[in-house]
């Protein structure tokens, strides 16, 4: 029982697009796949295959208690992918060991600026939480209802899922995603919450743009995840602390995760953004060889090639703004626009030496059409105003006039 009291690229999205032959398992173990926004609905019919370079891919279908039957060598193997399709939920990805584990799916997103996190583990510690910080809202278990935000989903027999489902994350506003280990609320030195095999995915669009796996071997009863910037960029944190509380409240909430949540917003050790990190020349010249390819793959006309390419280039180096503004462009070209406003905040943060205000003022321009097509007349102005700040252009001026037409100033 809770107290009342007063947070890969996503693996290679691109996995999950090249499945080699197909061949049925056999020295079968259990993984089960449920709804990541329906309470214990069990989803029968999807493809789950595991997927190990070089070798044939293994695929099954659950059954109607959700559930598939895979070869538990394979599912153990840290060599191995576990892909999960379905019509009308995203494709998730996820690194094996998974026999016997639980994964949800997530329905197709249709809002913009929505986004839905989803947490899994295993069966020890049974319970955790997710919670998610933002200015005047903490959204977790007992606070189940935020500000165009709320929590779908909270288990506390294990396995999960725990989901957080934003429908409109707000402009100018900074947003925290933490776990807590519940079950060693008052224990910070323990290392459970290491051991557990969690797993946070984020979801945009009808896309898993990001994945992130609970650092082992470290002490510490919460999991800083990641952060949302006030001008929407995902930023990485990934970090284990400890706190010693019996509740997490509106303050420790700002303190623990750096959110400004009830007008407070103090230090907070644990919500640092992890430094980038250093890539390899070897790695440089490999993105930028993939960026290539996806360049001529989008000039001849092969979109779902490009966006393959553009996705390997940035798992080889993360910090790659060209691809993440490439892919932009590709996820935009194919109607995933919810996904390219994603890609392209990434590309301004990511944007560099001489030519990045050029960069920045047409990414933002962008982004202002994907809102305009939407109906969306004050987001589109912010952006074109941020394009017009950056680069003076006689078209920016001309899509604010635009805009101004529509009575937004």
């Amino acid at each position: 029982m809770k107290w009342s009291s007063g947070y890969v690229a996503a693996i290679g999205i691109l996995g999950a697009a090249m499945v080699p032959s197909i061949v049925m398992a056999t020295n079968a173990s259990s993984i089960q796949i449920l709804s990541a926004t329906i309470r214990d609905q069990r989803i029968g019919g999807a493809t789950v295959i595991l997927q190990k370079t070089g070798e044939q891919s293994v695929a099954v279908t659950t059954n109607t208690d959700g559930r598939a039957e895979v070869s538990e060598s394979d599912a153990d193997d840290p060599a191995t992918l576990v892909i999960v399709r379905m019509p009308g939920y995203s494709d998730l990805i996820a690194k094996c060991p998974c026999a016997g584990m639980t994964y949800a799916l997530s329905p197709y997103m249709q809002k913009l600026d929505g986004m839905r996190i989803v947490l899994n583990w295993g069966l020890d510690p049974m319970d955790l939480d997710g919670h998610l910080a933002f200015p005047g809202n903490h959204v977790f278990f007992d606070k189940k209802l935020g500000t165009d935000a709320q929590l779908d989903i909270d288990h506390t027999d294990g396995f999960g899922p725990e989901t957080v489902t934003v429908e409109r994350k707000h402009a100018g506003e900074r947003y925290m995603y933490a776990v807590q280990d519940y079950s060693d609320l008052r224990a910070p030195e323990s290392d459970r919450l290491s051991h557990s095999g969690a797993k946070v995915f984020v979801y945009i669009g009808q896309t898993l743009i990001r994945a992130y796996y609970v650092p082992t071997n470290k002490p510490g009863n919460v999991w800083t995840v990641f952060a949302v910037s006030e001008e929407g960029e995902i930023q990485d944190i990934n970090t284990m602390g400890g706190i010693n509380v019996s509740q997490i409240d509106q303050l420790t909430a700002a303190a623990v995760f750096g959110a400004t949540v009830g007008g407070t917003n103090p230090a907070a050790p644990l919500a640092t953004p992890a430094a980038p990190l250093t890539v390899a020349l070897a790695d440089v010249a490999a993105a930028r060889k993939l960026n290539v390819q996806g360049e001529a793959a989008y000039r001849g006309g092969d979109l779902a090639g490009a966006m393959r390419l553009f996705q390997s280039a940035i798992e080889v180096n993360e910090g790659y703004g060209q691809a993440y503004s490439n892919l932009g462009l590709v996820f935009q070209k194919s109607g995933r626009v919810a996904e390219a406003l994603w890609a392209n905040r990434k590309a301004i943060a990511l944007a560099s030496g001489p030519s990045a205000p050029t960069t920045r003022a047409s990414t933002h321009f962008n982004n202002g059409k994907i809102y305009e097509d939407a109906g969306q007349w004050t987001d589109a102005a912010r952006e074109y105003a941020q394009a017009q700040h950056e680069k003076d252009n006689p078209i920016y001026e001309k899509v604010l006039q635009r805009m101004r037409d529509h009575g937004v100033n």
